[in-house]
């Protein structure tokens, strides 16, 4: 497996159309593992939640792009920091954020992921952050085994029930 030479950065308005693009494949990727669950957002709300995302510098949250030699934004990264608990709850406060990244298939297996999720984890560093969860989908067996390459494990278990 050849690595690919990438730059790491935070996004910018110019990314949009890219992250525009990331998120469409990723919901039609995710649509194809569970139709039941997942759906493919309009392009127009991407397009205006990453503008204004880019747009608000106070926003604790972050969204990092790996860009190929070439130009092409061909990943990335979303960090959302995540509220304490309340004072009510049971949960020990520990600052945390929640890491979902996403790399353009002809890319995978040449470390796009793993740059971009090195880079995530120095922001959270950075920012105080001492926990990260990704949020993956049972079925993704592709994404479980990437993060569990870079020591993400188990972390409890989401149970559901469809009502009605």
């Amino acid at each position: 497996m050849q690595k690919m030479g990438l730059t790491v950065r935070p996004a910018s308005p110019v990314d949009v159309p890219s992250l525009v693009g990331l998120r469409l494949a990723n919901a039609e990727a995710h649509v194809a593992l569970e139709p039941d669950v997942y759906r493919v957002p309009r392009r127009d709300a991407v397009r205006r939640h990453f503008t204004a995302m880019l747009a608000d510098e106070s926003r604790p949250d972050t969204v990092l792009v790996a860009e190929a030699q070439d130009g092409r934004v061909v990943g990335m990264v979303e960090v959302l920091p995540q509220p304490e608990p309340p004072e009510h709850q049971i949960l020990n406060p520990e600052p945390s954020a929640q890491v979902h990244t996403v790399v353009l298939p002809d890319v995978r297996g040449l470390g796009v992921g793993a740059a971009l999720l090195r880079a995530a984890e120095r922001w959270a560093t950075d920012r105080g952050i001492s926990y990260l969860s990704a949020g993956i989908y049972h079925r993704n067996v592709d994404a479980v085994r990437f993060y569990g390459r870079h020591g993400f494990t188990a972390a409890g278990t989401s149970l559901g029930r469809r009502l009605g």
